[in-house]
């Protein structure tokens, strides 16, 4: 078997994969990625973030057509959806990307292996299930294996009935009845898809409430904004069993067996069930383990601050690491792991990720929640600013949420940003920039907005941390 040469072996071209493999090789390294799947981009591109906010951008079109043009006095008959074409459309925008990926490799001359990279010994990757068995060798290797759909104990999917968001991005017909399992960001999202589309969306949720980790406030706001869009909530619940076969209008769906906040059985009836509970890392053939790396309790890769592992010459980033399961926190480790292995000093604040769901309203954060300062004793103030006085809000006729933040009591230093509203994940781009370099809700307060615009509410809010609101 013959032996190539490199400099970097990734394993992985998911977004923290393929872009440590770039910045590697604009440092001038010799890069090499192995990616299992046909094509480039992990599970954001192909079947996780790009493919669902496709879906939630048509669905949003389809849903405004029927309902919220009347508002501006636009009528265009009755709308009608091809789900055929819609989702056509969204693996259209998907190849797009995969194959703009393909084109930075070839750019940035990034040798490319399809199949599973496994380490063999140290400095050494097997490349096995592509066109032939290749052997590489690498002074650094860098696992980034991404992560997978988390199913229930005991209640594993089978693709069709019981699905994972990869399945439920391509549901063949709009089920009539959908139970989704899980009060997160994936559940919400795809939730709100097939709810646009003519689904009866019930979500059950162990926890007392949705979106755990979000701030208790902004929560509420957000249920409140969902329940009137027509989901059905069973907080509290717990799942106990899924039969097949058994539920759902046509008969031929599930049974999901639930027990609730009371201790009481419950059964839901449903066309199909969407287990989104969660994702876990993924390593499995990597040969991490066999070489001796370090795994936490919850499955993950051991890490220090750069990203290495307990073995030399091994290092690993994103969704298989601790921390957030993000798309972007896996690029910029990415990009600050190839710096670190060029002798720079590249670095990620992850005080400031922010952190984005792209229902309708999008709901959006960076920093502590208002419920995690209180759990902690710190001493803050805060502010809070709502939509339906933004005149920006009022023109778009999306004026559901506000803009909410936390400051530091003696320094006013930014502990916190929350928004829920229209756009907030393109609103929460500067608060992310504050955090970054430290900065005040003065500073936000006397930065000069645009005007009318969105983030007009920003500024607003940070005015009202220190009680002088102009617009309210």
């Amino acid at each position: 078997m013959a032996e190539a040469q490199f400099d970097v072996v990734v394993l992985g071209a998911g977004p923290g994969g393929y872009i440590c493999a770039i910045r590697a090789a604009q440092l001038g390294m010799r890069v090499a990625v192995v990616e299992k799947a046909p094509s480039l981009g992990g599970t954001c591109l192909n079947v996780g973030c790009i493919p669902s906010k496709a879906l939630l951008e048509s669905t949003e079109i389809y849903h405004l057509a029927k309902e919220g043009m009347a508002q501006h006095g636009v009528s265009v008959g009755e709308a009608k959806m091809d789900l055929k074409a819609l989702l056509g459309r969204k693996d259209k925008v998907v190849s797009s990307l995969t194959q703009g990926v393909a084109g930075l490799f070839k750019k940035n001359k990034i040798t490319a292996f399809q199949g599973v990279g496994r380490i063999a010994a140290p400095g050494q990757v097997e490349v096995a299930g592509g066109a032939k068995a290749e052997r590489l060798s690498a002074k650094h290797i860098v696992i980034a294996t991404g992560s997978e759909p988390f199913p229930l104990p005991g209640i594993p999917f089978d693709g069709k009935r019981i699905v994972s968001s990869t399945e439920a991005l391509s549901f063949d017909k709009v089920p009539k009845q959908l139970v989704v399992i899980g009060a997160g960001v994936i559940g919400l999202e795809l939730g709100s898809v097939w709810l646009r589309l003519g689904a009866e969306v019930t979500v059950v949720e162990m926890l007392p409430g949705l979106l755990s980790g979000v701030d208790e406030q902004m929560g509420r706001a957000a249920l409140r904004i969902f329940t009137k869009q027509g989901f059905k909530f069973h907080f509290g619940t717990k799942v106990t069993g899924i039969k097949t076969g058994t539920g759902g209008n046509s008969g031929a769906g599930v049974q999901v067996t639930c027990t609730d906040a009371e201790g009481k059985a419950l059964q839901l009836a449903g066309d199909a069930a969407l287990v989104a509970v969660g994702r876990r890392p993924y390593a499995e053939g990597s040969g991490a383990k066999e070489a001796g790396v370090a795994f936490d309790p919850k499955g993950r890769i051991v890490v220090d601050a750069q990203w290495r592992t307990n073995v030399p010459g091994i290092y690993a980033i994103g969704d298989v690491t601790p921390g957030a399961m993000l798309a972007h926190k896996a690029m910029d480790e990415g990009i600050a792991l190839a710096e670190r292995l060029a002798g720079q000093a590249g670095h990620v604040n992850y005080d400031a990720v922010p952190w984005i769901i792209y229902t309708s309203p999008e709901i959006a954060w960076v920093g502590q929640g208002e419920d995690q300062l209180k759990a902690s004793g710190a001493s803050y103030k805060t502010g809070s600013y709502p939509f339906s006085a933004n005149p920006r809000a009022r023109t778009l006729g999306e004026t559901d949420g506000m803009v909410k933040i936390m400051a530091d009591a003696r320094t006013d230093r930014l502990l916190g940003v929350m928004v829920i509203g229209p756009r907030a994940g393109d609103v929460i781009a500067e608060a992310a920039i504050a955090f970054e370099f430290g900065a005040s809700a003065e500073d936000l307060a006397r930065s000069m907005h645009a005007h009318p615009t969105l983030s007009e509410a920003v500024k607003e809010a940070a005015l009202g941390v220190a009680g002088r609101m102009l617009h309210m």
